[in-house]
């Protein structure tokens, strides 16, 4: 008998679950900074609600079952656990809960080098997009910590965050040196984290672009690499997209809230690097894209409630109908 009861209906959920967290997560970010505040905290009780059950599944997999969590740290979609976390704590600050926003920033810090280690030790060739969680996860570090440096007025918060960001960056380049580009193609889902990897990324270096701490010649060169990052990313949201309609996958995978995460990021960076970077009209194409990703978030979560539908059989010979 397990150790925890009543768990049973969410056992069964493996950790790329996680990325559902960071899509509603950042989902509920674009709409309060667009202004639409209800439905954003529509978003953000969503987004907690899966968070209190997956931190919950988390602990009881790590108390009570240490062989599945092994094996399950292992993989690169383990570090949804600290992308989610960040994620949901850079809105609590937005909101004014600093210190919540606080402690889930300790607790990511302390969960990331374990599994950011046991992830990397077990990399290989021609990985898919998941490849490139372990630069989300280091870069939501970092926004988290940038956000609550800027909300405290805590230089060193910001310094901290601006080393993680750069650690991000060198993530990122590992990654891309071992994905399989085949994915692009034919991938579940996951393959949309190597844009939605640079859009964080952007929205990392917007929040220290705008930081204090930074002036003249390093607050030019954040800037400069913050538009790169989004322009590659926007690259990239053109690239995936143009491979989804030339090779639709129609059929529901729990993969695809990687690719709704993305998609709502890259329209939070837009948002995000308009102000800071002095580029006006990437607040419209911002707009556009959060209701893309707002759409496809419904998609998503209307496929996923259809898949787990039980089948029925036609009623046999003899039978009532």
């Amino acid at each position: 008998m397990s150790p925890f009861p009543g768990r049973a209906w969410w056992a069964g959920l493996p950790p790329a679950a996680g990325a559902a967290v960071m899509a509603t997560g950042v989902i509920s970010l674009g709409l309060h900074l667009t202004g639409h505040e209800a439905l954003s905290l529509a978003a953000l009780a969503v987004a907690g609600a899966l968070w209190l059950v997956l931190a919950a599944d988390f602990t009881a997999r790590l108390l009570g079952d240490r062989r599945r969590f092994r094996a399950e740290a292992d993989t690169p979609p383990a570090l949804t656990a600290v992308a989610a976390t960040t994620v949901l704590g850079t809105r609590l600050s937005a909101l004014g809960w600093q210190t919540v926003a606080a402690a889930l920033l300790a607790l990511a810090v302390a969960v990331w080098p374990g599994l950011l280690l046991h992830v990397l030790r077990h990399w290989r060739r021609r990985m898919p997009g998941v490849a490139f969680l372990v630069c989300v996860a280091t870069q939501g570090v970092a926004v988290l910590a940038a956000t609550l440096a800027a909300a405290g007025h805590h230089d060193w918060l910001a310094q901290a965050a601006l080393g993680f960001f750069l650690l991000g960056l060198v993530l990122y380049l590992a990654a891309l040196l071992r994905f399989d580009l085949r994915e692009v193609a034919g991938g579940a889902g996951d393959h949309w984290v190597a844009g939605g990897a640079l859009s964080i990324s952007a929205l990392a270096g917007s929040k220290l672009t705008a930081s204090p701490v930074w002036t003249g010649p390093a607050h030019e060169a954040l800037r400069i690499v913050t538009l790169t990052l989004l322009a590659l990313s926007l690259a990239w949201y053109v690239v995936l997209l143009g491979a989804e309609l030339r090779h639709p996958r129609p059929r529901y995978d729990i993969r695809r809230w990687s690719t709704v995460f993305p998609l709502g990021m890259t329209a939070t960076a837009c948002l995000s690097v308009a102000e800071p970077a002095g580029i006006a009209w990437l607040r419209p194409l911002g707009e556009v894209l959060l209701w893309i990703a707002v759409g496809a978030c419904l998609l998503t979560c209307a496929a996923m409630l259809l898949s787990r539908r039980p089948a029925t059989r036609p009623p046999g010979r003899g039978t009532m109908p």
